[in-house]
């Protein structure tokens, strides 16, 4: 089995381009210097090319020798030095199947958040405690309000870390303690999730001490700590939390059109692989440019199979209102989390949040 990997390139590109991505995601080495064995065993071949839409479409296969069941390879074979040349972008990836089986994926997946947060076919609902600048005390009072309305998942905002308004363990244990009381109080089963936005040696440390405190799941920034940073906590039997994904650092990837990796891969396959069991994203039609077939293809790509790794949430996001909750059901489906921020805070919190649970049950 190998990895085949599809490429879009400017049609007006020549084969000296082709050739240039299949050596240097290999060998980075003259490619006639090489030795025989290692041109055809070695280094990426050609399977396709076709045109469309002024664009030559390349499939190139590599050998799975090269990845070793590996994560950072792996990233470092589909976007390593690649990332460098101009007016490349990865529009798809076949894998092999015993490389999809060497990594756990996500630990719930969408039936296992289903039976941890006891909903059975809604769309899951999401928020962010914020804004940075508010008290540790403040935000554990806003999150008890959250749970009062019925929200079910309740994470810090991405941008909240170590700030001296609210230190990172002095906030975590606050608003942990005010949501696990608040579902005793209203028989709720919401889930509190800290920003891990922490320095690289204190990660593990930090997850550990969100779950020993009474944290219910942990919000990672794979894009900012690295993907297989994220595996790593996913993996760890002494954490076993869920993961929700965000998408800081990442938009670099998909920002420009003819050049970076698809909306799919960047922000459902790398996630699933890593252990993500929500991926949050900005919807269409919100604050960010995404459009609704790139939302579409990134929920799909949650959903549909890539070997014994299960399906995810896809978490939409960025500048959402409880107005638009029905259309984003009709779009996307049920097996979506919708995540509204700031919008719940316009008027009476708790209304508002009443109203959304509302919504999103009575779709």
């Amino acid at each position: 089995m190998a990895f085949e990997i599809t490429y879009e390139i400017d049609a007006k590109a020549s084969d000296v381009l082709i050739d240039a991505i299949r050596v240097e995601q290999t060998i980075e080495f003259p490619y006639k210097l090489a030795k025989t064995w290692i041109q055809n065993e070695v280094v990426g071949q050609v399977v396709s090319k076709k045109e469309k839409d002024n664009k030559s479409v390349v499939k190139i296969s590599y050998a799975d020798e090269l990845v070793g069941n590996e994560l950072p390879q792996f990233l470092n074979l589909l976007w390593g030095n690649v990332s460098l040349f101009n007016g490349v972008k990865v529009t798809d990836i076949n894998f092999p199947e015993s490389f999809l089986n060497s990594f756990s994926g996500p630990r719930f997946g969408i039936k296992g958040l289903r039976h941890l947060l006891k909903i059975e076919q809604r769309p899951i609902l999401m928020t962010a405690l914020k804004p940075m600048g508010e008290s540790s005390l403040d935000l554990a009072k806003m999150a008890k309000t959250l749970v009062e309305g019925g929200i079910d998942v309740i994470k810090d905002d991405h941008n909240l870390a170590n700030q001296p308004w609210a230190k990172w363990q002095e906030r975590v244990e606050t608003i942990a303690n005010a949501i696990n009381k608040a579902n005793e109080e209203f028989g709720t089963n919401a889930i509190y999730a800290p920003s891990l936005n922490r320095p690289t040696d204190q990660l593990i440390m930090a997850a550990k001490f969100a779950k020993q405190i009474g944290c219910k799941g942990l919000l990672v920034l794979p894009g900012i700590c690295g993907f297989d940073a994220m595996r790593v906590i996913a993996e760890d039997n002494e954490i076993a939390l869920p993961i929700l994904s965000h998408p800081a650092l990442l938009g670099s990837h998909v920002m420009n059109p003819n050049h970076g990796l698809s909306h799919a891969i960047t922000f459902a396959t790398l996630v699933r692989i890593a252990g993500g069991d929500f991926t949050i994203f900005p919807n269409h039609g919100g604050r960010f440019s995404f459009s609704l077939n790139e939302c579409k293809s990134i929920v799909e790509a949650s959903l549909s199979k890539l070997g014994n790794i299960k399906p995810i949430s896809a978490a939409l996001a960025g500048g959402m209102t409880v107005e638009r909750t029905a259309e984003i059901v009709n779009n996307f489906g049920k097996d979506i989390t919708i995540l509204i921020g700031g919008a719940l805070h316009d008027g009476d919190l708790l209304a508002n949040t009443r109203r959304l649970r509302q919504a999103v049950e009575s779709v």
